[in-house]
């Protein structure tokens, strides 16, 4: 489905893409909405509780969040995400976070999911504390992603995990791909490389 909004400017008519659903994707389109600010203020806690997430310090590269857990049908995907992470790091960093709000797949505590993420994955992207990514004690980083009163650019849902969302360079939502769609896939890709 597609959204197409039509301003008519002087006589003429310009038709301005506001966001397109690509199957659940969902993509922002570049927009002077006022509303929009960047992800810089957000911090996270690092998984192991000794510091801080801090969304700043990845200025001028691209990120990209994932809710993570071990337990899911979803799981292979951290080796994609690794790759992307090595393969991409002079423009690019992923940021895992686990969270345990979809069929108990993250029920370890911290050092069982470290252990667990570079044992069997080699993780070395950075990974948050766990945290909810929806309901009344939804992380305001994903209050953020998933808020277009926040983000400025689209509405989107966690609806399992391994939910992708890419901020650009500047710290603005770029993308929202769900589940499914692997690391690799071929729309992206070619985002990443903008």
């Amino acid at each position: 489905m597609r959204k197409i909004f039509m301003f008519i400017l002087s006589g003429g008519i310009l038709l301005s893409l506001k966001s397109c659903v690509f199957g659940q994707t969902k993509m922002a389109a570049n927009t002077t909405d006022s509303s929009k600010t960047a992800i810089y203020p957000i911090m996270l806690k690092t998984l192991d509780g000794t510091g801080n997430i801090d969304f700043s310090a990845y200025k001028g590269k691209k990120i990209l969040v994932v809710n993570t857990a071990s337990e899911c049908g979803y799981t292979p995907q951290y080796e994609g995400l690794e790759k992307l992470y090595k393969q991409y790091g002079d423009k690019l960093v992923v940021i895992g976070c686990p969270c345990n709000q979809f069929g108990g797949q993250e029920p370890g505590d911290t050092s069982e999911i470290r252990n667990f993420c570079t044992t069997k994955f080699s993780v070395t992207f950075p990974m948050s504390e766990k945290l909810d990514v929806k309901g009344k004690s939804q992380h305001p980083l994903f209050t953020w992603l998933t808020s277009k009163t926040k983000n400025g650019v689209l509405d989107a849902e966690v609806l399992w995990n391994f939910n992708k969302f890419l901020i650009d360079e500047n710290g603005f939502l770029m993308a929202y791909f769900p589940s499914k769609v692997k690391p690799d896939d071929a729309e992206l890709l070619k985002l990443i490389n903008q």
